[in-house]
């Protein structure tokens, strides 16, 4: 058995995690505790976020992640998936696990985890763009690498000292030089913008020349875009999904906190965008039912728990309002997390996310949708970014807003925010 399996096995065996078998749903936790302790919950949302993240990151850094990944299209499937799916599966894996692999060393066993698995990503990062790696991603073809540039580019500015920083010189001016190149091609007119956006304060923050054009206008229309009380309209005509939390809240703070050094974006922009984000996480947090469950509504739902990107993106930030506590949020993830990733419904044999919501749902996948697009998955997960000590895992259990409300507790009235 290969020493990477070994950390594996060794660590769902510490802490007595159950045996899945492929294909079995557990969804009902009746041999856990019904009350789980902060650092217990951190233990479950570790084991989640590498089941879900390491097949992804050890195939490529192995060089086998285009042998090893299957590659599943929605019955409608409308893009070249050899040429995009790698791209997705390794920039959405690495936006979500970026900050908990910012955190320091330390001998724990989630520490010695981390950093088998930030050594791996390290590694796979060099192959991506190697010439003479068999993994070598694509950048130069197709409209769809501007969105998965951009979630890589996200890892970068969640973890550039564990992330950017370590890499060789040669790895860092390949990166810089495909991130350009993606400015032969235009994608929707849409939160698109934001993709381009951020990729060129990227650019900007590592010295390079920008497009200001791209710049402009992913941060003018996105604030054009903004309809009121927390919510962006996805391009000129408003859909009910999950955009705002996949892509328009957490891109456009993380741009604009990139831009402010340089003076392209001003404070007052920055912290509109910021208190946009928290009162939209609000919202999040409201839509979680407490049982653990949350709505299957619109586009790309098969993103699963990145629906939740804004409430853990404000979470990690450690700007929650101070009337919905850090310990009911994790309280509140971790039981979707447990119905979602629990069981192994949502994975193949070999641990590969499947396409479906929570299962395998092929039909309700979209155009775009294939096996690597849906590791955005691993989005809800940054509060692990936050240190074991932080209140956001040692404070004591709180319910969360739905769970007070139908067991007629206190409940706060919710009314719109004017900014």
């Amino acid at each position: 058995m290969k020493k990477q399996f070994y950390w594996l096995f060794l660590f769902f065996t510490l802490f007595t995690l159950s045996s899945l078998q492929a294909g079995e749903r557990k969804n009902d936790h009746r041999n856990e505790p019904s009350v789980l302790t902060g650092a217990q919950e951190r233990v479950l949302w570790v084991k989640y976020l590498w089941k879900i993240s390491y097949p992804v990151i050890h195939n490529l850094a192995e060089g086998t992640l285009r042998q090893n990944m299957p590659v599943e299209l929605s019955p409608t499937y409308e893009l070249d998936a050899e040429k995009v799916t790698y791209l997705e599966a390794v920039g959405r894996t690495l936006a979500g696990v970026a900050p908990w692999l910012a955190l320091p060393d330390d001998d724990t066993e989630e520490g010695k985890l981390r950093k088998q698995l930030r050594e791996e990503v390290l590694k796979g990062l060099k192959n991506a763009v190697d010439p003479a790696s068999p993994d070598r991603l694509n950048f130069t073809e197709h409209a769809q690498p501007i969105v998965d540039a951009a979630y890589l580019v996200h890892a970068f500015l969640r973890a550039p000292e564990a992330l950017w920083a370590p890499l060789d010189d040669t790895t860092q001016k390949r990166y810089i030089e495909v991130f350009k190149v993606l400015r032969d091609r235009t994608g929707a007119y849409n939160n698109w913008l934001l993709f381009t956006g951020l990729t060129e304060a990227f650019l900007l923050q590592q010295g390079e020349k920008p497009d200001p054009f791209r710049i402009r206008i992913a941060k003018n229309k996105v604030k054009e875009w903004y309809v009121g009380d927390g919510w962006y309209s996805d391009g000129s005509k408003f859909s009910m999904d999950y955009y705002n939390a996949y892509v328009m809240h957490p891109m456009m703070v993380e741009m604009l906190e990139t831009l402010l050094p340089s003076g392209q974006a001003s404070q007052e922009e920055y912290q509109e965008a910021l208190k946009r984000m928290i009162r939209h996480a609000e919202y999040s947090e409201r839509i979680i039912s407490p049982e653990g469950h949350y709505p299957a509504f619109g586009r790309s739902v098969t993103y699963r728990t990145a629906a939740f990107q804004s409430l853990a993106d404000v979470a990690l930030r450690e700007k929650l309002p101070a009337y919905i506590l850090p310990a009911q949020v994790r309280e509140a993830l971790t039981a979707v997390h447990r119905n979602m990733y629990e069981g192994n419904q949502n994975f193949d044999k070999n641990g590969w996310l499947v396409l479906g919501f929570n299962g395998h749902q092929p039909e309700c996948a979209d155009v775009y949708t294939s096996t690597g697009s849906l590791y955005m998955a691993t989005l809800s997960f940054l509060p692990l970014g936050l240190p074991a000590d932080n209140p956001f895992w040692t404070d004591p259990a709180a319910d969360w807003t739905t769970k007070k409300a139908w067991s007629g507790q206190t409940l706060r009235k919710d009314y719109k925010v004017e900014y």
